[in-house]
């Protein structure tokens, strides 16, 4: 979680010792992307959080290192929500993106493309899932709420705070307007 596919295919491929090329590895995990993603819902109280920030004019973006494909798959049921973001950066089709999380480059880039750059990378609240993104946020220098998998390891990473639910999230702990 949080690479690239690219290099989720190569690890994979190379571990596994698959007699595949990470390429041939990609054409053949898009056709279950498809059957996988077809209805892809919000984590619990995902949808709830975004329409509070944005309610209360907080910038909110999202930095992913899905491929586009796979995003607009994911998503294509949800653009009402996702339409609420000042804008969405694609890591792995981006070209300012030469070096994939755990590297702080995504965030860093993502920060920048705000109306309001930020001046101070700790006033950046990240929300993240995959311990890759938890390393890459914090090394930015910013503030991440990690939000993992229950079958994730929780010492992968190192975060600000870690919650089993986006609804134990308390905005107020950030100073933010109360959810």
């Amino acid at each position: 979680m949080g690479r690239t596919g690219q290099e989720v295919a190569e690890i994979i491929t190379s571990e596994l010792d698959l007699p595949i090329t990470a390429g041939q590895y990609i054409e053949l995990i898009n056709e279950e992307y498809i059957k996988v993603f077809e209805d892809v819902q919000f984590m619990p109280g995902a949808e709830e959080l975004v329409k509070h920030l944005h309610k209360n004019s907080i910038p909110i973006a999202i930095a992913t290192s899905s491929k586009r494909s796979t995003f607009e798959l994911k998503t294509k049921n949800l653009k009402n929500v996702f339409n609420l973001f000042e804008h969405i950066l694609i890591a792995s089709d981006d070209p300012e993106i030469t070096r994939g999380k755990p590297d702080p480059q995504t965030f860093l880039v993502c920060a920048s493309r705000f109306a309001n750059k930020p001046k101070d990378m700790s006033t950046v609240l990240v929300f993240e899932d995959s311990p890759s993104g938890v390393k890459s946020a914090m090394s930015a220098g910013m503030q991440c709420v990690w939000v993992p998998d229950p079958r994730i390891d929780r010492n992968l990473a190192k975060s600000t705070l870690v919650l089993d639910s986006l609804f134990h999230f308390r905005t107020e702990l950030f100073n933010l307007p109360k959810f």
